[in-house]
């Protein structure tokens, strides 16, 4: 859980000015390169951009606050005004840093931000008055897309039972069809146990089983691009597969040991990715790193990358 700021603590250790005076932030913050390791065409010297091509707006770019979670926790005022000064306008919760939501709200007003989109889990087994008060909170912070963030593990490891997957799917769509009610877009954020073999020989993956069993107009995609890859299933392909149903995009990048890497350092080609955007039916690009502020990481990385993102999401041309 996110614990509240105390000021008297260290006032102003994480204050806005502070994180950004940061050598190794503001030199991500000026320096990176809209490349990409793996690039579709001729390679690109480091600060350099094609001469023609799309760019992803400005507008559409956010950041999960899970990649800021530690820095958060400690200061939420700071590293909120910290992310605005970056450039961001839109985040997207995953909790409120210990605060009631409406306070959470009070913080992003001020520094000009918006939650468009939140991580709020579906209750399991189903319960539509607590889904309902989680909509509640998610309307308080202001979110249009509502997504739940997480399933595939049971008490014994990855869940492969088709029966299982099925069930849950048939739960998204009674939250999504709660959320429509509301007014929200509801979607759902994959890992990659969706991707593995299920248990039923029949040569299926369980993400076959959500995107035929969940309704479409329910129930949206939030294509997490790493997990994607680890799971060996191709984003492109995914898109492809389902045109018009990618409302978002998760956005980290993989490293040569299949970790996690700073968005546009590691092997993903985004630009062939993102060229898909139209089909994909994409309206927000997502910074996010799993492990970002975490050890070894000592937590003000966490703001590295969070600039590093946003700076990769700014120049990238495709």
């Amino acid at each position: 859980m996110y614990a509240a700021h105390d000021e008297s603590r260290n006032p102003g250790e994480l204050g806005r000015r502070g994180f950004l005076r940061s050598g190794a932030l503001v030199a991500a913050a000026v320096g990176v390169a809209g490349t990409v390791a793996a690039p579709a065409g001729p390679a690109l010297a480091r600060g350099s951009a094609p001469a023609a091509g799309r760019r992803v707006p400005v507008d559409r770019i956010s950041i999960q606050l899970y990649t800021v979670r530690d820095v958060l926790s400690a200061d939420p005022a700071g590293t909120l005004a910290a992310l605005a000064d970056i450039g961001y306008t839109r985040v997207e919760a995953a909790g409120t840093a210990g605060l009631t939501p409406a306070a959470f709200r009070a913080l992003l007003d001020a520094n000009g931000i918006r939650a468009t989109s939140g991580h709020f889990g579906i209750p399991q087994p189903f319960d539509a008055a607590a889904w309902r008060a989680t909509l509640a909170d998610a309307g308080t912070l202001g979110c249009h897309y509502v997504v739940h963030p997480f399933f595939g593990v049971g008490a014994t490891g990855p869940i492969r039972d088709v029966a299982v997957w099925r069930a849950f799917a048939q739960d998204l769509n009674k939250a999504g069809a709660m959320a429509r009610a509301a007014g929200f877009d509801f979607g759902y954020h994959n890992h990659h146990y969706e991707f593995l073999p299920l248990s039923d020989g029949s040569g299926r993956v369980p993400f076959d089983v959500l995107t035929s069993v969940t309704d479409p107009r329910l129930v949206h995609l939030e294509l997490d691009l790493y997990w994607s890859w680890r799971g060996t299933a191709d984003p492109v392909d995914v898109i492809r597969a389902h045109p018009g149903r990618v409302r978002q995009f998760h956005c980290k990048d993989m490293n040569i040991d299949s970790g996690f890497a700073d968005l546009g350092t590691g092997l993903i080609d985004f630009r062939r990715i993102f060229a898909q955007s139209d089909v994909a039916g994409v309206r927000e690009y997502i910074v996010e790193r799993d492990n970002a502020g975490t050890s070894p990481r000592v937590p003000a990385d966490a703001l590295d990358t969070a600039a590093v993102g946003y700076r990769f999401l700014r120049n990238i041309r495709f």
